[in-house]
Parts: structure tokens; C-alpha cells; sequence
């Protein structure tokens, strides 16, 4: 579905993304690993973007995402759930989740059914404000906007920051149940590692922006953990 190979990104003079090389198939949920300042971030706002790349190609389903705008991006079938959620803080629920529908492929201007059944509480809190919500519920509204776009491909960077436990493990009962009801394919940056096991089926881990390591979730071994993840 996806296929980035050979991306190199420069923040001014500084090389973060060294000949980078991520396949994600259809279906699959695919997990960024990593200490902090690794690239991870970068990666996706490459993917998005939101960042320009010096080399490298990043193609979705036959499609050159590096001559495609960010609405183009979007209209593939890529929804990005930022770190720190970015919701409208002043709009309320329902306008957040309105902002995405001009977008949509089909044109229309209808809230799926599908993200209320998801995340029921939001349907109860349309009239709050985005600012007004708990950081659980915030997270639940930039997903759900991300879900209004009816998307094939969700990428979300580390959606669990912030979010309280049993929010957390319900975030990940929803991810589970969009990818295997609805077959969504999932791209995600995850620092919790037993979140990362359970939601995840393949891994990449990238240190000082380069792949060293990728598999199958099950091959994400403690020597990985040790050497790459540590602190």
C-alpha cells in the first residue's frame, strides 16, 4: 500500500532521515519505535506533507506522494492524527469533525454513523468546545476526525500520550477493531512498548533517523530493546 525508499529529510543543516526504507502492506499495523528524537515524527509529516524530503521516493498505491499536495494526500485515503491531537479548541465537537468532510473524495457533508459508534461520547458532547474535553475525549475527537475522512490508510503519532490508562487500553480496542471489522491499514509512532505489542503486527524502529531493525511484531526481540530503545 505504501512504499518509502531511500527518503533523506534535512532540518536546516541537519541530516534527520538517513536513506530511509518503510513498506506498509494493506491491512497491516505498522508500528515507528524509537527513543525520542529519532526521526519518527519526521517520517510522518514526510508522508503527509508537512515536511519536504531531499531524496528518496514515498509511493501510495501506485500514486507519487511527493507531487501530491496535503489535500491530495487526503484524498487518497491518507488521515493523520497528530501528536498533541491539534483539535480546535474554540470550535466545538462538532465543527472539529466537520473540517474534514470538504475533503472527502465523495463530496459529502454527513458525520459517518461509524465514528459515533466508535466513540459514542462524542455524539453526547457535540455542542462542548474541543478546548472543554478531557485529553482521552480530545484524543477520541482527532481520531474521529481523522475517521470522517473514510480513510484507507490511518496514520497516528503516538496516540496514547497523555491519555489515562483505561483510555489508553479502550484507543487500542478501537484501532484492533477498525483494522480487523473494517480492514484499515494503521501506521503508528508508539513509545508504550506493551501498547505497541498489542496493537501492533509489524514493527520499524528507526535510531538517529536510520531503519535498524523491522519485522513482524513478534520479532521485536529484548536485544532490540536493549540496544535501541533503552534509555
Amino acid at each position: 500500500m505504501l512504499v518509502v525508499k531511500g527518503l533523506n529529510q534535512f532540518y536546516g543543516g541537519s541530516h534527520t532521515l538517513w536513506d530511509v526504507d518503510l513498506s506498509v502492506a494493506a491491512g497491516s499495523r505498522t508500528c515507528l519505535i524509537g527513543r525520542n528524537g529519532m526521526g519518527k515524527t519526521t517520517l510522518l509529516k514526510c508522508i503527509m506533507g508537512l515536511l519536504p524530503i531531499a531524496s528518496g521516493s514515498m509511493i501510495f498505491e501506485g500514486h507519487n506522494l511527493s507531487k501530491c499536495s496535503i489535500e491530495d494526500r487526503a484524498k487518497l485515503g491518507i488521515a493523520y492524527v497528530p501528536q498533541g491531537r491539534e483539535i480546535f479548541s474554540q470550535l466545538t465537537v462538532e465543527e472539529n469533525l466537520r473540517i474534514g468532510l470538504s475533503i472527502r473524495k465523495n463530496g459529502s457533508r454527513s458525520i459517518p454513523d461509524r465514528v459515533f459508534e466508535l466513540f459514542p461520547a462524542l455524539k453526547q458532547m457535540l455542542r462542548r468546545r474541543g478546548g472543554d474535553l478531557s485529553g482521552g475525549q480530545q484524543q477520541q475527537l482527532a481520531i474521529g476526525r481523522a475517521l470522517v475522512l473514510k480513510p484507507k490508510l490511518l496514520i497516528l503519532d503516538e496516540p496514547t500520550e497523555g491519555i489515562q490508562p483505561n483510555i489508553v487500553h479502550e484507543i487500542g480496542d478501537i484501532l484492533l477493531k477498525l483494522n480487523q471489522d473494517a480492514g484499515l491499514t494503521l501506521l503508528l509512532v508508539e513509545q508504550k512498548l506493551p501498547f505497541a505489542r498489542r496493537v501492533a503486527s509489524e514493527f520499524c524502529i528507526l535510531d538517529k533517523g536510520r531503519q535498524v531493525a523491522a519485522g513482524p511484531i513478534g520479532n521485536l526481540t529484548d536485544q532490540f530493546v536493549r540496544t535501541h530503545l533503552s534509555v
